[in-house]
C-alpha cells in the first residue's frame, strides 16, 4: 500500500521545490515515488474555479465554507488520478493536501470559530468525499519575510499573472495560517504530523537538506 506523505505550509514555504527534491531523493534510494500537487488548476473544474477566485476573476467574497467545497472538489475530481498514482507508487507526496483547506479555510472566520471549521472541512473530504488521510503530514515552518521572498522567486502560474495572488497579498491572513498550521500539527489532526524548519540562525536552509529531513522523516514512519 502506498504510503501518503503530505507537505503542508503557508504560501512560500517551499512546498513544491521539497516535494519534487523528496522525490528525486527517494527514487534515488530505489523506491518509486511522485508527486501530486494541489489545486489542480487546469485539470479540474474545482481547480479552475479556484484559480480564477485567487486571480481576481471571480470575487474573493466567497464564504470560507464555499470555498473549502471547492478545494474539496479538486481533490474528489482528482480521485482516478489519486488511486493511479498510488496503485504506481511506493510513495505519493503531496504538494499541498487536505490540511491546507482547513488552515486557510479556518483563517477566514472568527477565532472562536476556527476549530469548528477545520473540523467541518476534515469531515467533508475525509468522509463525505472519502479522500485517504495522510500517513505523515510535514509542516515546512518558514518565517513570513522569508516566505514573500520566495513567492516573488516563483515560475508564472497557470492562474495568473501577478506576482501575489489574493492569497498569498494578504499577510495577516498568512499568518492566521501558520498559527493554523502549528496548532495542527500540535494535535495531531488527520494524523501523524511533524514540523521542519526551513530556516537555520535566520538564514534559509538548503532545499536538498529539507528534503533529506523529510526523508528521514518518512525512513522511520514509513516502516512503523
Amino acid at each position: 500500500m502506498s504510503f501518503l506523505l503530505a507537505i503542508e505550509g503557508a504560501d512560500g514555504a517551499g512546498k513544491a521545490t521539497a516535494s519534487a527534491l523528496v522525490v528525486e531523493q527517494l527514487r534515488a534510494a530505489g523506491r518509486t515515488a511522485d508527486v501530486v500537487s494541489f489545486p489542480r488548476y487546469t485539470e479540474t473544474v474545482g481547480g479552475w474555479a479556484l484559480g480564477a477566485m485567487l486571480a481576481g476573476t471571480l470575487p474573493r467574497g466567497t464564504s470560507p465554507k464555499a470555498a473549502a467545497v471547492l478545494y474539496a472538489l479538486d481533490r474528489m475530481e482528482s480521485r482516478d488520478h489519486l488511486l493511479a498514482t498510488m496503485a504506481a507508487n511506493d510513495v505519493v507526496v503531496f504538494d499541498r493536501y487536505i490540511a491546507s483547506n482547513m488552515a486557510y479555510q479556518a483563517a477566514q472566520v472568527p477565532a472562536d470559530e476556527a476549530d469548528t471549521m477545520m473540523a467541518w472541512i476534515a469531515d467533508l473530504e475525509t468522509g463525505s468525499f472519502a479522500l485517504p488521510k495522510p500517513d505523515l503530514s510535514v509542516y515546512l515552518d518558514t518565517p513570513a519575510a522569508i516566505a514573500r521572498g520566495l513567492i516573488l522567486k516563483k515560475r508564472k502560474r497557470s492562474y495568473t499573472d501577478d506576482a501575489f495572488d489574493a492569497y498569498e497579498a494578504d499577510s495577516g491572513l498568512q499568518d492566521r495560517v501558520r498559527t493554523n498550521y502549528a496548532a495542527m500539527a500540535q494535535a495531531g489532526l488527520l494524523g501523524r504530523w511533524a514540523t521542519v524548519s526551513t530556516v537555520t540562525d535566520g538564514a534559509s536552509r538548503l532545499p536538498a537538506e529539507i528534503a533529506a529531513e523529510i526523508v528521514a522523516l518518512f525512513d522511520h514512519y514509513g516502516s512503523v
